[in-house]
C-alpha cells in the first residue's frame, strides 16, 4: 500500500545527525553534515508527506523529486514541501554536504495557529511550480539560526514550555520564509493593481483540488465551492499560474493515478473507482489522453 513520510519513520536520522531533536510525534529537526550519501536510506520509492517538510542546504547539493518533478538544491537554498506531496530523495553530495531537515506534523501545524492571510502570497511554499528558493547569505544565516533555536529549545527547556516556545519559533520561521518568497513574487498585475485577492483565490483553488481531486474533475465544482463563476476562476488561475484550472485538476488526478498504479497494489478497476471514474474504460481513455500510454503500460513500465 501507499507509504507516507512520518516523524517516527524519520527518527532513524538521529544516528547520522550532528544535531538532532524530536518532540514526540509533533516535529523533528536533523542537522546532516558530511557523508550523508552513503548513510541515507537505500530506497528511492516515492512517499507521501504527512506534514510539512523543509530542507535547507547550506553547503553541497541534493536532488529531490516532488510530485514527479525534479529539483536541485545547492549552497544556501531551501525547499518547502507541504502535506500530501509525493517525495523521493534522489541524490545527496557525499563528503561536503551541510544541511537541515525540519519536519512538522499536521497536528503541530494546526496547533500553531499560523495566520495564513498575513502575507499576500500563497501560504504553502510547495503550491508554486518551483518550491525552491535560492537564499542570499543573510537569509540563509537567519533560517539556520531559527532552526538552531528550535533545537536548543527542544533539548534544554522544561517540557512544560518546550511546545509553546517551539510554536512561536515555527511561526517566526514560517513568516520569515513567506517574507523571503514575497520579495521574489510579482505582487501587482499588468495594470499596477494588487494581485492579493487573485493569489488567495489561486491558493484556495489548489487547496480544494488537493482535497477533492479524487472525486471531482470539473472546474464548475471548484468555482461553486469558492462562490465565484467558472469563467472568473478560469481567468484567475490562468493569470496567476500561467496554466488553466482544468490543467491543474488533470495534473493532480494523473499524479494520484500514477502513484496508485505504481505503489498501491490495487488493480486498474479499483483505481478507476477510487478516482471516481464510472468504469475502467473511462479511466483508461482519460489516462492515455493525458499521458500517451495506457494505465496497464504505465504500470508495467
Amino acid at each position: 500500500m501507499e507509504r507516507s513520510i512520518t516523524i517516527s519513520q524519520l527518527a532513524a536520522l538521529e544516528t547520522i545527525s550532528t544535531q538532532y531533536c524530536r518532540l514526540e510525534n509533533e516535529y523533528l529537526l536533523a542537522h546532516l553534515v558530511g557523508g550523508v550519501e552513503t548513510e541515507r536510506p537505500r530506497s528511492r520509492v516515492p512517499m507521501r508527506v504527512d506534514g510539512l517538510m523543509f530542507f535547507l542546504c547550506r553547503r553541497g547539493s541534493m536532488s529531490i523529486e516532488v510530485n514527479l518533478e525534479k529539483y536541485k538544491l545547492n549552497d544556501n537554498s531551501l525547499i518547502g514541501i507541504g502535506p500530501d506531496r509525493i517525495v523521493s530523495l534522489d541524490q545527496v553530495s557525499a563528503g561536503q554536504f551541510d544541511g537541515y531537515l525540519f519536519f512538522l506534523s499536521r497536528q503541530f501545524l494546526e496547533d500553531t495557529n499560523i495566520d495564513l492571510n498575513i502575507l499576500n502570497v500563497q501560504p504553502h511554499l510547495n503550491v508554486d511550480e518551483n518550491p525552491t528558493m535560492e537564499l542570499d547569505a543573510g537569509e540563509a544565516e537567519l533560517t539556520e539560526s531559527l532552526f538552531k533555536l528550535v533545537y536548543t529549545n527542544t533539548i534544554s527547556n522544561d517540557p512544560v514550555y518546550v511546545r509553546s516556545i517551539s510554536r512561536v519559533l515555527v511561526a517566526a520561521l514560517y513568516y520569515q520564509i513567506m517574507q523571503m518568497r514575497a520579495r521574489r513574487q510579482k505582487t501587482v498585475d499588468d495594470n499596477g493593481k494588487p494581485r492579493s485577492r487573485q493569489l488567495l483565490y489561486a491558493h484556495e483553488f489548489r487547496q480544494l483540488v488537493s482535497k477533492y481531486h479524487h472525486r471531482e474533475r470539473s472546474v464548475s465544482f471548484y468555482a461553486s465551492r469558492m462562490f465565484i463563476s467558472p469563467k472568473y476562476l478560469s481567468m484567475v488561475i490562468k493569470k496567476t499560474t500561467g496554466r488553466s484550472a482544468a490543467e491543474w485538476i488533470d495534473d493532480y488526478v494523473i499524479l494520484e493515478a500514477k502513484n496508485l498504479l505504481r505503489f498501491s497494489g490495487l488493480n486498474i478497476q479499483q483505481i478507476a473507482y477510487r478516482l471516481n471514474f464510472p468504469n475502467q474504460s473511462a479511466f483508461g481513455k482519460y489516462f492515455k489522453h493525458l499521458t500517451g500510454m495506457s494505465p496497464t503500460a504505465y504500470q508495467r513500465s
